[in-house]
């Protein structure tokens, strides 16, 4: 019967029937085509700008879409194929990109590949020895291309254009017009002939292009003189060096670094793979390992300190207004909760002005009321407290919130029994309240300590780290957390940006903070077996 059903539901007029298999495998053939083309297009970009790492990355997701696409088994998965590509894009690469920049010396001073490091180095030009200079009048055609007529001390003229050869200036061939009083065409046909003042605005332009052929060549080096120049270094690709024409000293690369014998450094470097070099700089050096103990230590106690405040006052409030028969509870709570609502950035700043030394609202008020203000921005234990008590204004809310939700699920006959029993207010909150609560709010308390072990924005917002470690070789300050001081490592000490530090710190701030998440949730499963005791 179900058969028979089947087959007339099958002929019944006016209902679409299956889509041909044909058809749908078209489809699909298609989609991926687009997606194939795509792909290739970006990828040929991506390469052609060095980018090697995410145009493997790239190549990798475009065959994903071809193998769901294509495969029947895994056609299923084609609802998610975007959300794989994003977060494999987006969460995954990243993540690996940082892992590889961390064995590299990526960073401001090595940002080219090396083709490209090798190409600018080149760029520098001399005048090699019976070279000759001339002043110079710049024309410029329509199209943008430009000319210049040259005059030698000899008293020789020259039209130059380039890519050509360079010939003797004579009025009335290859275009020249009639000459002026200082011996300069008033036109050149095709051309018009910059002023001075206009010259000033194409000078760059200018320097980077060479007048005339490999025999007799000028290019620009001032506004009053061009020169026969020739590249000053020239690279040697069987040795892998680039020499010093004017010199003779021979440069090898040296971790992405072109280097002399005696140690003088041709910039800019390349990337280059460096290997652990970035984790011994990190442990080893003197400059780094002076303040590293003192603001780990900080971190870790910055980190408790705030899930210890802000839990503590959270549940306080929580407890106090959990008194269903307490006036005006709500209107209060929903008050206390404006912090929560503010945006951190607008905050923090707040709290900045109301405790600066000169204006601040705070400091005034406690100058008229006991004749001193702490000196919140300068002295390093003021400075940590005004940190901890800015993050415990926007903490208390979220906690507030949480507790609010878990006390109302403990059941009130356990308090009644417990009462019975001759449990004190304290017993029943210590025995009861605690380790029931501790169970549902366990995991976000370690979801808290690790947000503030990585709290870049309460630090650098409100003091930026500050007040400076005294005798600190690198920009180091009393209450930076390990975050902000990599910041001012790798982005803020006034040598550029150094990616590849950044990016192994950042690998050892991971370790140290997945070892953290580890131990905390061991201590989770005993609040969770405590609680099952209750």
């Amino acid at each position: 019967m179900t058969t028979l059903l089947g087959k007339d539901s099958e002929l019944t007029p006016g209902r679409p029937g299956p889509p041909s298999p044909v058809l749908n495998f078209l489809v699909r053939l298609a989609v991926v085509v687009v997606i194939d083309i795509f792909a290739v297009w970006f990828v040929m970009n991506l390469v052609s700008n060095a980018a090697i790492v995410l145009a493997v990355a790239i190549g990798l997701l475009a065959l994903l879409a071809n193998v769901v696409l294509l495969r029947n088994r895994t056609y299923p998965v084609r609802w998610m194929l975007p959300g794989l590509i994003m977060m494999a894009l987006f969460s995954i690469y990243p993540i690996i990109y940082t892992v590889y920049v961390a064995f590299t010396n990526y960073g401001d001073e090595h940002l080219l590949t090396k083709e490209r490091t090798i190409a600018q180095i080149q760029r520098e030009k001399f005048l090699p020895e019976g070279g000759r200079s001339f002043t110079w009048s710049g024309f410029r055609a329509p199209d943008g291309q430009f000319a210049l007529w040259l005059q030698s001390e000899a008293g020789q003229s020259f039209l130059a254009l380039p890519g050509q050869p360079i010939i003797e200036g004579v009025p009335g061939q290859s275009g020249v017009g009639e000459l002026d009083e200082d011996g300069i065409p008033v036109s050149i046909e095709g051309y018009e002939r910059l002023p001075r003042n206009q010259l000033i605005r194409y000078i760059n332009d200018l320097g980077q292009i060479s007048f005339g052929v490999d025999d007799f060549a000028v290019q620009v080096r001032s506004l009053d003189d061009a020169a026969e120049l020739e590249p000053l270094y020239e690279y040697d690709a069987a040795r892998d060096v680039l020499v010093n024409q004017q010199t003779g000293v021979v440069y090898t690369p040296i971790d992405g670094t072109f280097t002399s014998p005696g140690g003088e450094a041709l910039r800019p470097g390349f990337r280059a793979t460096v290997g652990l070099e970035n984790f011994q700089r990190f442990f080893t050096s003197p400059a780094l390992r002076g303040p590293l103990l003192q603001i780990v230590l900080w971190n870790f106690a910055f980190a408790f300190l705030s899930v210890f405040m802000t839990f503590a006052l959270g549940l306080a409030i929580a407890a106090m207004y959990n008194d269903s028969e307490m006036v005006g509870r709500k209107l209060i709570r929903t008050l206390l909760l404006i912090p929560y609502t503010i945006p951190s950035l607008i905050t923090i700043l707040i709290w900045r002005g109301m405790l600066n030394p000169e204006l601040g609202v705070i400091n005034r008020i406690l100058e008229s009321l006991i004749g001193s203000s702490p000196p919140w921005f300068t002295d390093a234990s003021w400075a940590k407290i005004g940190v901890l008590l800015v993050n415990l204004w926007l903490g208390y809310p979220y906690f507030m919130l949480v507790c609010s939700g878990a006390l109302q699920a403990i059941p009130e006959d356990i308090y009644g029994a417990a009462q019975v029993d001759g449990a004190n207010v304290w017993q029943r909150f210590r025995m009861i309240t605690l380790p029931l609560l501790l169970v549902s709010v366990g995991p976000l308390l370690v979801a808290s300590f690790i947000f503030n072990f990585n709290n870049f924005n309460i630090i650098f917002l409100f003091i930026q780290g500050g007040p400076p470690i005294a005798g600190a070789a690198t920009r180091a300050g009393h209450t930076d957390i390990l975050i902000s001081y990599v910041y001012n490592l790798a982005f803020a000490g006034g040598r550029g940006a150094d990616y590849g530090l950044a990016s192994a710190i950042t690998i050892v701030i991971f370790i140290l903070v997945a070892a953290m998440t580890l131990f905390q949730f061991r201590f989770t499963r005993m609040w969770e077996e405590v609680g099952e005791n209750v």
